[in-house]
């Protein structure tokens, strides 16, 4: 089995609904997106994916998510975007397009993040 990664980065605005602690106030972060995918074979070139088309398809939700108030975009329509929310949403946007995602994790900080994967 072959996995892969590519990254893409973000910055962006958000508080946390429902939330007692400071993050319930506005802030932002600079949001690092992986995403894994995993495949069993290799194509003629010896290789399971193309990097330029994963970093393509997760370039288009990027942009969406950048530079942006996370808690005003109609997808996230009055939700609480965290960094669960959020690796959540970007997998379930990558997987129609590339059904070998496996797992999206989303850096808040280089020393914390989440990430969501299906079982």
């Amino acid at each position: 089995m072959f996995e892969v990664m590519v990254e893409k980065h973000f910055a962006a605005a958000h508080h946390l609904l429902n939330y007692r602690g400071k993050c319930e106030n506005p802030h932002g972060h600079n949001y690092v997106v992986q995403v894994w995918a995993k495949k069993a074979t290799l194509d003629k070139a010896n290789v399971a994916f193309d990097f330029t088309q994963l970093k393509q398809e997760l370039k288009i939700i990027v942009d969406y998510l950048d530079h942006s108030d996370l808690n005003l975009l109609p997808d996230f329509n009055g939700e609480s975007p965290s960094a669960e929310f959020i690796a959540r949403y970007i997998y379930q946007r990558l997987k129609p397009t590339i059904p070998e995602v496996t797992k999206t994790c989303v850096f808040e900080t280089p020393t914390q993040c989440a990430c969501y994967f299906e079982d």
